[in-house]
């Protein structure tokens, strides 16, 4: 059966799908609160909630949109073609998000707490607003994934909004911590990252207003096939390499993204 035979309903499901990629957004801004309030960073926590964000990811991306893109693809192409784009729309989008990452300046997690005294003020500065805007970048086709997803699947948009929501959080924490150790300002940290998590609520905004007469079950699938090959890069190019270099023990990784599955499994098992 065609995914989009619903699509009379995608209006009264509208205002559920911007919620929920808005709170996916609002996120980025309580990793930044989290950063700001606390002068100390755990190892192992930091572990935990890098490894456990790349868990859940790694089992949406894999379990759930990968195999909804394939659908989709299939009802649209066929079985044998509709897998094949499938294939080739997941690399595609890993490949997308690695010149995105190419081209903009590196925004990686800064793991170790930072001393005043010890910093220079305008690299600091130039680090968070470069990150603010990189990040900004990523969020917004994942305010449109999300977008998208909850319109057609409201499962599958709840799964991919919780995903990005936990892997949002340390993003937070990369805008605000140089910003603010820069300025000494708490609340200027915090508007610049909370203004690039809101990237995604505009990215699901403009995208429903270009592709809402577009939308089909092969619109669909190339969305959710890449969309899954850029979850994925993420996980493996910044994720899990941010939770090693905490320096917490390897095993202590391995739990948490066996738990983001454990979790995120249960989770949709319930939706169902």
């Amino acid at each position: 059966m065609p995914l989009l035979d619903s699509l009379p309903e995608l209006d009264q499901r509208f205002l559920f799908a911007f919620l929920l990629t808005l709170g996916a957004g609002l996120s980025t801004g309580f990793g930044s609160l989290l950063g700001l309030l606390s002068r100390r960073f755990s190892p192992g926590v930091l572990t935990l909630s890098l490894s456990f964000s790349a868990g859940v990811m790694l089992y949406v991306s894999f379990v759930e949109i990968f195999p909804k893109a394939r659908l989709a693809m299939a009802n649209a192409y066929g079985p044998a073609t509709g897998y094949l784009l499938t294939v080739l729309a997941f690399f595609a989008g890993m490949a997308a998000l690695a010149l995105i990452d190419r081209l903009l300046p590196s925004h990686e997690l800064p793991l170790l707490p930072l001393r005043e005294d010890s910093v220079d003020s305008r690299a600091l500065m130039r680090t968070g607003l470069f990150a603010a805007l990189a990040i900004a970048i990523h969020n917004f086709p994942e305010g449109l994934a999300t977008f998208v997803a909850a319109l057609s699947d409201s499962r599958l948009g709840i799964g991919i909004a919780l995903a990005i929501a936990i892997h949002n959080i340390p993003e937070g924490l990369a805008i605000s911590a140089p910003v603010y150790f820069a300025t000494g300002s708490r609340r200027k940290a915090f508007w610049i990252s909370f203004a690039s998590g809101l990237a995604e609520p505009v990215g699901a905004l403009v995208g429903y207003l270009f592709l809402r007469s577009l939308l089909s079950d092969s619109v669909l699938g190339l969305i959710f096939a890449s969309v899954a090959g850029a979850m994925i890069y993420i996980c493996l190019d910044e994720l899990l390499p941010a939770a090693q270099r905490t320096g917490a023990r390897h095993s202590l990784m391995i739990g948490g993204v066996i738990a983001g599955m454990v979790v995120m499994s249960i989770s949709l098992l319930l939706l169902a």
